[in-house]
């Protein structure tokens, strides 16, 4: 596994080791002693998530508040999407700003979103199957959302001018000035 930090250091790129053949392929999605030890502390994920979205459809900016806040360990296994993640830690310098990578089939990688962070995606691709772990359990008391084109945090979301489509939830999302965020 190849461990790459993104200009946000705590969220993390994940690159698994592939053994292909003309057969085909194989490669670790998870391993706990080798993520654990890549991230310096241990993670326990207890839920297992799939999404399957269309083009366009863009999903977030989602979190959970503590004491139910999730880390979320994401990749797309069919299709294409633009993942991004926002450090929403009013007490870190780099709250408010984002990161986002192109998550595939084709290139395998996984981003780890630890808590404190916002995630969303948007799909590039016809279609993309989307699996994620998370640290904790869906807890909708505790759930938070920062509406995906907040002008103070900029996410350039590669839409080509084409407006995303939305569930009602993230339409209504408010902006990151008022909305629930971490100490």
């Amino acid at each position: 596994m190849q461990i790459t930090p993104t200009a946000l250091p705590e969220v993390l790129l994940i690159g698994p080791k592939v053994f292909g053949d003309t057969r085909g392929f194989f490669l670790e999605s998870w391993n706990e002693i080798r993520f654990n030890q890549a991230l310096g502390y241990g993670v326990k994920f207890v839920q297992d998530n799939h999404s399957r979205s269309t083009r366009r459809v863009l999903r977030g900016l989602h979190y959970q508040l503590h004491p139910h806040a999730q880390g979320k360990l994401v990749r797309c296994v069919s299709g294409t999407v633009f993942d991004v993640a926002v450090d929403l830690r009013r007490s870190s310098p780099n709250f408010g700003r984002w990161v986002g990578h192109e998550l595939s089939a084709e290139n395998r990688l996984q981003m780890w979103i630890p808590p404190g962070f916002a995630h969303g995606f948007v799909v590039l691709s016809d279609s993309a199957d989307f699996l994620y772990k998370t640290s904790g359990e869906y807890a909708p008391e505790y759930e938070g959302s920062v509406r995906w084109n907040d002008p103070t945090i900029g996410i350039a979301w590669p839409l080509d001018g084409l407006a995303p489509q939305l569930s009602p939830k993230d339409e209504a999302a408010p902006l990151l000035a008022d909305a629930r965020t971490f100490d």
